[in-house]
């Protein structure tokens, strides 16, 4: 396995979107919410995403300024439709694996 490789200059957020109302509310707007998910990707500044276990929520992995991050989260369907929370966690990766570090750069 690689040595880890440190990283100071990739300003990354987790987002934890939590439900706040019944699954087929949710599943209704599930298409709004993927075609965001694929912009954010096709941007570049999606890395990974996928549901709670359990289904409760969903968590997001962006590339970016906590300000920035706020601004893109706040467009999610989920969250403008009021059928999710978002909580919003900054921080700067120091160590990563080196694949990770190419997709950081």
């Amino acid at each position: 396995m690689s040595e880890p490789f440190a990283r100071t200059d990739a300003p990354l957020c987790v987002v934890v979107l939590t439900y706040v109302a019944p699954l087929d509310a949710i599943d209704a707007r599930m298409k709004e919410h993927v075609a965001w998910l694929a912009k954010g990707y096709a941007e570049g500044v999606f890395l990974a995403s996928g549901r709670q276990i359990p289904r409760t929520g969903g968590v997001i992995l962006i590339r970016g300024e906590k300000a920035a991050v706020e601004a893109v989260v706040a467009t999610d369907p989920f969250v403008s439709s009021g059928l999710a929370t978002a909580e919003i966690t900054a921080f700067t990766a120091s160590m990563v694996l080196p694949g990770i570090a190419e997709l950081l750069a």
